[in-house]
């Protein structure tokens, strides 16, 4: 039994980056599922856990917390090696910059409560559903482009995978899920094909979690 445990679902991009950044520092982890789409997240067991009801959510033998930019810190400062960030502050602030753009800008207006809200509340039928996934896809990748342009050696920062891509490969992956067209973002792309071919982003990916539809 690990002294970790991350809580998740296999399809949410948010614990794929977890399991990425855990996987490249070789940190040892158990999983325990908590299937969004049965509102799972929303049972009192996990809601004393995880008092929001969202995925993920990291518990050891001493406490828990939840929300993966403060997981993914956590990681990398209870295992510094091998590093996340670049060793520099000017370097670490771009980084964590184009971590935000996805994490604070793409990803949460294409969440699984968003979209069953705009289902739900507003009506939205499915093409409806996949312009708005694609219109803050889109938007975002098109300035995260700019970013890897500019500062991607190979990888989305850098010679090196690190923050950006735990961020980047599970949102490329929630892109491909829903047909948006990246053929604007050659840049892009390459530093995620480049990632996707280690094995700590190919063991986080979400086909092959063990709680994965078949």
């Amino acid at each position: 039994m690990s002294a970790l445990t991350l809580h998740g679902y296999w399809r949410s991009t948010s614990s794929y980056r977890v399991r990425i950044a855990l996987n490249l520092k070789g940190v040892a982890y158990d999983q325990v599922t908590h299937d969004l789409r049965t509102g799972a997240q929303r049972e009192p067991d996990y809601r004393a856990l995880s008092p929001q009801g969202l995925v993920p959510a990291v518990e050891t033998q001493d406490f828990a917390f939840t929300q993966s930019p403060a997981i993914l810190e956590w990681i990398e400062e209870r295992w510094p090696q091998p590093p996340l960030l670049p060793p520099d502050a000017e370097g670490r602030a771009i980084v964590r910059s184009m971590a935000a753009l996805i994490g604070c800008d793409i990803h949460p207006l294409n969440n699984l409560r968003v979209l069953q809200a705009l289902k739900q509340d507003f009506g939205a039928d499915q093409p409806a559903l996949d312009t708005w996934i694609a219109r803050w896809i889109t938007d975002g990748f098109a300035a995260l482009e700019a970013w890897v342009t500019r500062h991607g050696r190979g990888f989305a920062f850098g010679d090196r995978p690190g923050l950006a891509d735990c961020y980047l490969v599970p949102q490329l992956y929630s892109a491909e899920r829903f047909h948006v067209d990246l053929s604007a973002f050659p840049a892009l792309v390459a530093a995620g094909e480049k990632a996707r071919a280690l094995d700590a982003f190919a063991m986080a990916h979400p086909s092959v979690q063990a709680d994965a539809d078949p």
